[in-house]
């Protein structure tokens, strides 16, 4: 499909006077075409379309907005290898790469249909009257989840598919029933653009409302700004920098009527080695830790960015293998040029630290943006006097920290920030000490892995990819897998209401649904 570099204000197409080109990382050119830009009246125009569309959206059935879902994963597929291409052309990911971040992009999409269909996700409740219950009788209640409203969803500069305009934010917001008001990253248009035709087209064909969902692009923070202050936006959806994330989170936080932003942020995942697992098989964990570090040059928000062990002869042995392994991986091209900035910046501050060791670093850079992988190491104590050491340096960049003993390693562990993730690498004769950490490790994250690696996360009914701030604005949500849905959901409680006045699936002749009756759960 010809990109036009119009914006998608429902299903009609946009231009304006500011305009801005994606450049290519690999060469630091800019690509073709121009993109408009949008600015407050385009914010207004699609929110307001969005508003109008969401009294009809969230109306329909479950198996239609089902279907509509299966539509966009079966277009996006439609798109073929032009997708892949321009994605690669935009992000410098290789093809490989961007072909599973695809699959994953549609296996998510109907992955959510599934889950509308099954019902879990309407929460249903009914306590049934006692009139004669003494004391006092108890009313009917009946409770279910109901849709915000319309969803600012912005895409992610790492996973220009998976995260983006048909990622999870914008697959759990359409299964809730909200429409949603996409807002591009600005790195890659032009596969957000192409993705937007899919979902467009899906809509046309499904008899979709007109407003279910439109794209912003533009290059400007006021646009994002605006998006999140607009009235009609219930809630919002982001991963980004922790900086950015906050900043939604201040708008939003001071609007009239304010609203709740779901921000995944900042996160260095830190790893545990523990005594047994490091004197059985430390160079084989340090292979697989360099593979974790560098894979996709460290542009993962699961990326493996701190390591501890209790410094000894089998730590060393980790430490030697790991800088062998790292020195021999080739820079790769960063997703933009204030991306690799920014990671150049982190490494030189770890360099120049005083207490801080660099153990080694990939070999020399040979384009543009290309991020040079970097292992450094500190003592314990000095993490502890300076916490700023466990900062988030997003890329190919990660710190071993030596403890003298378990006690210490468990107070570094639970001084740490919230995380996404937290990894545990441990033999049979590592479970007592593994079991004095398990607590700490359940309060600083989302997910805890044992003798596995943090990067891939399985789009699945159990996965939680959120995390205790600031690894996410709000730790009791998840931005993967099934759960992501209650995001954009609420409870209401109907009391005592006649039967032909409730919602469908409250009512005594509904169709078999998971549901809670009279606290009891019946899954016929």
């Amino acid at each position: 499909m010809p990109l036009s570099g119009d914006l998608f204000i429902g299903t009609s197409r946009a231009r304006t006077a500011a305009t801005f080109r994606a450049v290519a990382p690999a060469t630091g050119q800019p690509l073709e075409p121009a993109f408009a830009g949008a600015g407050t009246e385009e914010v207004d125009r699609a929110c307001r379309l969005a508003a109008r569309a969401f009294t009809g959206y969230r109306a329909l059935a479950p198996d239609e907005r089902a279907r509509f879902l299966e539509a966009i994963a079966d277009a996006i597929m439609g798109l073929g290898d032009e997708l892949i291409e321009r994605a690669h052309l935009e992000s410098a990911l290789p093809r490989e790469r961007l072909s599973g971040e695809r699959g994953r992009t549609v296996n998510q999409l109907r992955l959510f249909a599934d889950e509308l269909r099954a019902g879990g996700w309407l929460g249903l409740r009914i306590d049934p009257a006692l009139p004669e219950r003494t004391p006092l009788p108890r009313p009917d209640l009946r409770q279910r989840r109901i849709p915000l409203g319309p969803v600012a969803v912005f895409g992610a500069s790492n996973f220009p598919l998976a995260f983006s305009v048909a990622g999870g934010d914008t697959a759990a917001a359409l299964a809730a029933g909200c429409p949603v008001v996409a807002k591009g990253h600005p790195a890659h248009p032009g596969t957000g653009e192409l993705v937007a035709q899919a979902i467009v087209a899906a809509a046309r064909d499904c008899n979709m409302p007109e407003g279910v969902f439109s794209l912003l692009n533009g290059e400007s923070h006021e646009l994002g700004a605006a998006l999140v202050a607009h009235p009609a936006i219930r809630a919002v959806g982001f991963t980004g920098s922790r900086r950015g994330g906050l900043a939604l989170v201040k708008i939003a936080s001071e609007r009239p009527e304010p609203i709740p932003v779901y921000a995944e942020m900042s996160s260095v995942n830190p790893v545990l080695l523990l005594p047994g697992a490091l004197e059985r098989r430390a160079e084989a964990i340090a292979e697989g830790y360099v593979a974790s570090l560098t894979l996709g040059v460290g542009q993962f928000c699961t990326n493996p960015g701190l390591v501890f062990g209790i410094a000894g002869p089998a730590l060393d042995r980790f430490a030697s293998a790991a800088a062998g392994a790292l020195a021999g991986i080739a820079p790769g091209t960063m997703l933009t040029a204030g991306i690799h900035a920014a990671y150049e910046e982190g490494v030189r501050r770890l360099r120049q630290h005083p207490r801080v060791e660099l153990l080694a670093e990939g070999t020399e850079p040979a384009g543009p943006a290309c991020g040079r992988a970097a292992l450094f190491a500190v003592a314990g104590e000095d993490l502890a006097a300076d916490p700023s050491l466990a900062e988030e340096v997003f890329g190919p960049s990660s710190l071993i920290v030596r403890c003298r003993d378990a006690d210490e390693l468990l107070a570094l562990v639970t001084g740490l920030e919230g995380q996404l993730t937290m990894t545990l690498h441990l033999e049979d004769s590592d479970e007592a000490l593994a079991a004095r950490l398990l607590p700490a490790l359940e309060q600083k994250a989302g997910r805890i892995i044992a003798n596995g690696w943090p990067t891939g996360v399985e789009v699945a009914h159990a996965m939680v990819h959120g995390g205790p701030f600031p690894a996410t604005s709000d730790g009791r949500t998840t931005s993967v897998g099934t759960l992501a849905i209650e995001r954009f959901l609420r409870p209401v409680c109907y009391q005592n209401l006649p039967q032909a006045l409730l919602p469908p699936e409250l009512r005594d002749d509904a169709p078999p649904r998971p549901r809670r009756v009279d606290g009891a759960w019946r899954l016929d």
